[in-house]
């Protein structure tokens, strides 16, 4: 169904994690300002304020390129929606924004809200913006990141503290397991360990320099990231004496989810940066 449009006295166009301030001339992502030149601006607007319906090619002409203007329309109204595009992340072929109407013109396919400068401050932010994936509201990324790197820290600090008592891994291994179990965990945790030092330092310099591409990276490195978060979520077993079994499984459970919140984390933070047939996945 076409998007009603909004009203005419709104100055905030919300749209997924965007929204464009037609009092201030900005798009703006998330609150942080997008550099986006006055035409394609301009058109931008004119698709935003028409969301759900057709806006013609001769339309934007009329409204955008005064009859005066000695310009390659053509060329100049394709430049501005390739700029638009690029703004928002979005595709010709797989559009989540800026559909194509060939021969006819554009349309605005989100749905958008409009916010009146009255209203503005009454309507929270959580509300008027949701993560276009996930349905949440959005958080800080500021946050997500922060969130994601202490993960990251506490991963290192097993890998280093098992590294640093194998010796006593062993011996408590020993003490349920046989000669060879025990032997085969204490080769676990030297493998495992040696490998995830450098995978977590990756993903903490990723999440710390914000590497943009690290919503698809992690994609890609989810299988392996998982499989030895869950290797390593029977740890505290090893520290069965002093915890407990109750405690010892209760910790269990809970670091065989953090696999999964590390891939939300990073949904959350950076799926906005992926090509538009990336981040339906």
């Amino acid at each position: 169904m076409p998007t009603p449009p909004p009203s005419s006295a709104a100055k905030l166009l919300r749209f997924g994690i965007f929204e464009v301030d037609r009092e201030a001339g900005e798009l703006r992502k998330q609150g942080v300002r997008i550099r986006l030149q006055e035409q394609p601006f301009q058109v931008l607007t004119a698709l935003v304020e028409n969301a759900g319906r057709v806006v013609t090619r001769d339309d934007l002409r009329q409204k955008i390129w005064p009859a005066d203007t000695f310009v390659d329309f053509d060329h100049s109204l394709n430049t501005a929606v390739n700029k638009i595009r690029e703004a928002l992340n979005d595709s010709a072929a797989s559009p989540r924004f800026v559909e194509t109407l060939a021969r006819r013109g554009y349309r605005f396919i989100a749905p958008v809200n409009g916010v009146e400068t009255g209203d503005a401050a009454a309507v929270p932010a959580a509300e008027a913006a949701l993560h276009p994936e996930l349905h949440v509201p959005l958080p800080h990324r500021g946050l997500v990141r922060s969130l994601f790197g202490l993960i990251q820290v506490m991963y290192l600090a097993f890998y280093v503290s098992g590294l640093y008592h194998l010796r006593n891994v062993d011996r408590v291994a020993g003490g349920f397991l046989p000669d060879w179990g025990a032997r085969a965990i204490a080769i676990a945790v030297l493998v495992t360990g040696a490998v995830g030092i450098p995978l977590r330092f990756y993903l903490l310099s990723a999440v710390g320099f914000d590497f943009r591409k690290l919503a698809e990276t992690f994609r890609r490195l989810f299988p392996f990231v998982l499989a030895l978060d869950q290797l390593w979520a029977v740890a505290p077993f090893l520290l069965l004496p002093q915890i407990g079994v109750g405690l010892a499984f209760a910790a269990t459970a809970a670091l065989l989810y953090v696999p999964f919140s590390e891939r939300t984390l990073v949904r959350m933070g950076y799926s906005s940066f992926l090509p538009a047939n990336e981040g339906a996945r």
